[in-house]
């Protein structure tokens, strides 16, 4: 029979291991589980343990741009760009649109006009540049004798809009570019014009379209004309001086006809 001391003393050590938060006794002998590793543990008085050995889960990445670039050089027509571009899942922006904004105007047409990204009016019609934007642009083609109608074609770096209409990310725009070039491609336009700074940024790999307008370059095979985009011109009237010189250099560029 035990002492009064031997009671007392088993008694603190049961309340010092409640207060620790230990709830339940299992053993009389400790057991190492790290030790385990698969193998059975024999436990005086308990049942035999055998720790389960899973396998390392392997996720592999995915490169989206690889993906992209595939999925665009496998399009041999227009058609296929689009069925490509609509079978896209690596672009998150396409979760929150409510369409592919793919093209507008006439494919052969010898200008292509290259935007940003579609906005409210554009995600809603499923076409690039409507709205008061796009009646801009169309009044500043009617200018120099251009539109939508045969001389013209009309895309964007994305084809979908970015919430809340914030600038396209770098890597939404790298993952789209690869469909943009194979766009240029297969629409065989003689000059682009860029429209703004992000298409500047997908096409050229700058931005600054203060400094960018109004000057030739050459890129995706083409000769390129960066211009104001027409919402710039909304909210800079005093810009549109600068944008009927360019409309000019392009007028000129094509021969003076469309």
């Amino acid at each position: 029979m035990e002492s009064v001391e031997e009671y007392h003393a088993a008694r603190a050590m049961l309340e010092w291991q409640v207060e620790l938060g230990a709830t339940e006794a299992i053993g009389d002998v400790p057991v190492d589980r790290y030790g385990l590793k698969g193998k059975v543990a024999a436990v005086p008085g308990a049942a035999a343990v055998v720790a389960p050995v899973v396998a390392p889960v392997v996720v592999e990445k995915v490169d989206p741009v690889a993906v992209a670039v595939a999925a665009a050089k496998g399009a041999g027509s227009l058609e296929a760009l689009r069925a490509a571009l609509g079978a896209f899942e690596h672009c998150e922006l396409k979760k929150g649109a409510r369409n592919l904004v793919f093209s507008d105007g006439v494919a052969g047409a010898r200008v292509m006009i290259i935007g940003e990204a579609p906005g409210r009016d554009e995600d809603r019609e499923g076409r690039p540049f409507v709205g008061r934007a796009g009646q801009m642009l169309d009044r500043m083609l009617a200018a120099i004798d251009l539109g939508r109608d045969g001389s013209v074609y009309i895309t964007n770096v994305l084809p979908w809009r970015p919430p809340h209409n914030r600038d396209p990310l770098p890597g939404e725009i790298a993952m789209l570019m690869p469909f943009v070039k194979r766009h240029v491609e297969l629409a065989e336009p003689e000059v682009i014009v860029l429209m703004g700074n992000i298409a500047c940024q997908g096409v050229l790999g700058r931005r600054g379209i203060t400094r960018l307008r109004g000057t030739w370059e050459r890129a995706l095979g083409k000769p390129v004309l960066p211009m104001f985009h027409p919402v710039d011109l909304l909210r800079k009237p005093a810009s549109k001086r600068e944008a009927w010189a360019d409309l000019l250099s392009l007028k000129a560029r094509l021969g003076g006809s469309a």
